[in-house]
């Protein structure tokens, strides 16, 4: 499984991109915001430092003013796919953006009947929104598992990017059933390293250790 960082930290992401944690890095208007840079600035900066998959997203609501954002995002780096609302409108634009060889990440999937339209419009991905269903009382990684099996069924290349990614569970949960690839905070990333039996047995560990009055080295 491919690990997408959702930030626009440039810190954050240098941090997991030198441990190898990087395959990609998702933005949105909200994270720029944020950042409190400006989005030529900041996304010409996490393209650099990332080498990999980055996406940038329109904030046009028609499809010819998509598709003109689209196009400059996409030269700000060669490695930017542009970030698409799952619309009528944004699958015009994921149309014309996919035909002239830039990757698209449609956002914004709530169902599996989008997800379809999204492959045939030539999304590069396709980004359901697990944590927004949830909080609705949708079962949204039953999403994931539905994309899944409807793209296996037809050997469909376009890639689940799960996103809206809450906690450590929900990233085992949509490696388990096979998304492509997941896009969390750093946080959520970094927590998958904690266990309170890890901290437990480290605890026991180093008491015993300190009863010794060795040292190593």
């Amino acid at each position: 499984m491919k690990f997408f960082v959702d930030t626009a930290d440039t810190a954050a992401i240098r941090e997991l991109n030198d441990l190898g944690m990087v395959d990609g890095v998702t933005t949105n208007p909200s994270l720029i915001l944020k950042s409190g840079r400006a989005i030529a600035e900041v996304t010409r900066e996490i393209c650099e430092m990332a080498r990999a998959p980055s996406c940038a997203e329109v904030v046009a609501a028609d499809a010819p003013e998509m598709i003109r954002e689209g196009k400059h995002l996409a030269q700000i780096a060669p490695n930017i796919a542009v970030k698409v609302p799952l619309t009528w409108d944004g699958l015009k634009a994921c149309k014309a953006l996919s035909s002239e060889g830039h990757m698209v990440n449609v956002t914004l999937c709530f169902s599996a009947a989008q997800a379809i339209l999204a492959a045939k419009a030539g999304a590069t991905f396709i980004s359901p929104f697990i944590g927004r269903l949830d909080d609705l009382n949708l079962d949204g990684m039953q999403l994931i598992e539905d994309i899944r099996t409807i793209y296996d069924n037809y050997d469909v290349q376009t890639q689940i990017l799960a996103a809206s990614i809450r906690s450590v569970n929900h990233i085992t949960d949509a490696a388990r059933i096979g998304a492509d690839v997941i896009t969390a905070p750093p946080a959520v990333i970094k927590a998958m390293a904690s266990h309170v039996l890890t901290d437990k047995g480290l605890d026991q560990f180093n008491a015993d250790w300190a009863k010794t009055g060795q040292k190593i080295g």
